[in-house]
């Protein structure tokens, strides 16, 4: 179907002069998008970084979808001009609403900023002192239920704002703890789940209450009409720079009027505690010429059906080596699009899922896989592949793959230098600062299972020890976090030390000293 909405009626529509100005300059200059050529990676290889093949679909770390060629043009287009950025967040915002029918919406600095603008909407209101006053809540609501099924990494956005994040499991728990102090439910989208207690188990009783639910639908991708709306969320908040393939650092909050319209009065480029998460003019016309795009032009179904031709040539290919298997997964709640992973029997590959990252990382062309771990299995991810890509992946798994050794032809490991069992004492060099933990462990051969304590929690602690190399994984849940710890060093009578890789943060050193009993 055409694009018959283009960026030329929503200057009409509008009603922003500024908005208009600026993109009645981005739609002057049209221009087929498949006649543009891709330029050279010199932005990059001139200071040192190497572009990849991204097989991890979205990833933020990997520098999310690919940009629409639409939006590239719209990016450019507007950063020749200037316009008022307080217009065209509203003319944006306008729009969106229009396209998507929903009450209202908001450009934000990606999800992330979304969820903490939320929150921040549903605690200070449009109150000008307490937006001040934020994080600081004297005086305001300052507890968010969620429920534990929903808890990750990222409601450390909702935390921000100085709320406190209280768990429930069941409905009778969520009852249990609306109390005065409840300023709002939030959750994750769970489109392509069955997890309990869902939003329709919850948002009845909430909207009983008064109180706002907010639902984190970063990876999914909005429908029209909005499930989560009609299910009775309050707020739903979606990335740009993912399957709407608008800017990385771009994200969409929506849904009733007053509140979004609060959020929007608590972030950039008003001052308060929004202000660092700006959103520019370019990332906002970029993100209103993806969602134009969603809406008129792309059909989700038909990028499926490309993706499974993908996934037979993929499996085609590397189901040639003895040992490998092949299966693709439909969309999950992490994911709205279907996965395929590479299983291989240890036996006869004696390579981890390491190891191919690593060997993949650093082939021609360079591949990026997300798993990384020393399971028999990796996933590929199409969302940020581009044309013919998945042709050049298909190659690389297949020749890593059928050059591996033979695992059962590997040697095995040498015996322990020494029985590390027992209550060592850590001391971990950050990158700034030191911390002090405790490990305890009980090694039986190579293998080692334990405990860890962290400064502020513990978790469980698996590894192994080759001779004097000494390898232990373990992982701390903190909030919504899970903090992977990944020791590695040697033993030497009751000493071990070594490097400590903490996966997303900076490398530290450790040194551990075995505790004598008295």
């Amino acid at each position: 179907m055409a694009n018959t909405t283009t960026r030329r009626n929503w200057i009409q529509s509008s009603g922003a002069v500024s908005a208009a100005a600026l993109l009645a300059a981005a739609g002057a200059r049209p221009m087929p998008a498949a006649a543009a050529a891709e330029p050279p990676p010199d932005v990059y290889t001139r200071i040192g970084v190497k572009p990849f093949i991204n097989c991890t679909a979205t990833l933020t770390r990997n520098g999310g979808s690919r940009l629409l060629p639409e939006v590239i043009e719209a990016v450019e287009h507007a950063a020749h001009y200037h316009v008022s950025l307080n217009l065209l967040n509203e003319a944006a915002g306008k729009r969106i609403s229009e396209l998507l029918e929903v009450p209202w919406a908001m450009v934000a600095s990606g999800s992330a900023a979304g969820l903490a603008h939320a929150t921040s909407a549903c605690v200070a209101g449009a109150n000008p002192e307490w937006r001040q006053q934020l994080p600081n809540l004297r005086g305001m609501k300052n507890e968010v239920i969620m429920p534990k099924w929903s808890r990750n990494q990222y409601d450390h956005s909702i935390r921000m704002v100085g709320v406190r994040i209280v768990e429930v499991e069941t409905v009778a728990e969520f009852r249990a703890a609306i109390n005065p102090h409840t300023a709002m439910v939030a959750m994750l989208g769970d489109r392509f789940g069955n997890a309990r207690p869902n939003l329709e188990d919850l948002a009845p009783i909430a909207n009983e209450h008064g109180i706002p639910v907010l639902v984190d639908a970063a990876a999914d991708f909005p429908i029209i009409p909005n499930p989560y709306l009609k299910a009775g969320a309050d707020l739903v908040v979606y990335s740009g720079g993912k399957i709407l393939r608008g800017p990385q650092s771009s994200g969409i909050l929506l849904g009733r009027e007053d509140l979004v319209r609060t959020a929007a009065m608590n972030a950039a480029p008003n001052a308060g505690f929004g202000r660092p998460m700006k959103v520019s003019k370019e990332e906002l016309v970029g993100i209103t010429t993806a969602v134009e795009v969603w809406v008129k032009q792309r059909d989700i179904n038909r990028e499926y059906e490309e993706w499974k031709g993908w996934y037979e040539h993929i499996s085609r290919e590397v189901r040639q080596v003895a040992g490998v298997e092949t299966r693709v997964h439909g969309p999950t709640r992490g994911g709205p699009f279907p996965t395929m992973r590479i299983s291989w029997d240890r036996d006869k590959i004696g390579l981890s899922a390491s190891e191919i990252h690593q060997r993949l990382l650093a082939g021609e062309p360079s591949i990026m896989i997300s798993d990384n771990g020393d399971q028999s299995n990796v996933v590929i991810r199409p969302v940020a592949l581009k044309p013919e890509e998945y042709k050049a992946v298909a190659k690389a798994i297949r020749s890593i793959l059928a050059a591996a050794p033979r695992g059962d032809a590997l040697p095995a490991p040498s015996k322990p230098a020494a029985d590390i069992s027992g209550h060592w004492d850590v001391e971990i060099e950050f990158l700034r600062g030191r911390g002090r933990h405790q490990l305890f462990l009980d090694a039986e051969a190579n293998d080692v299972v334990g405990t860890h304590i962290g400064t502020r929690t513990t978790g469980e602690l698996t590894g192994t020890v080759d001779g004097g190399k000494v390898s232990l994984n373990s992982i701390l849940p903190m909030e919504g976090s899970r903090l992977r710890y990944g020791f590695t060093g040697v033993l030497q009578d009751d000493k071990m030390q070594g490097d400590l890789d903490l996966n997303e943060y900076p490398p530290a050193r450790w040194v551990a000293q075995r505790r004598r009993s008295a």
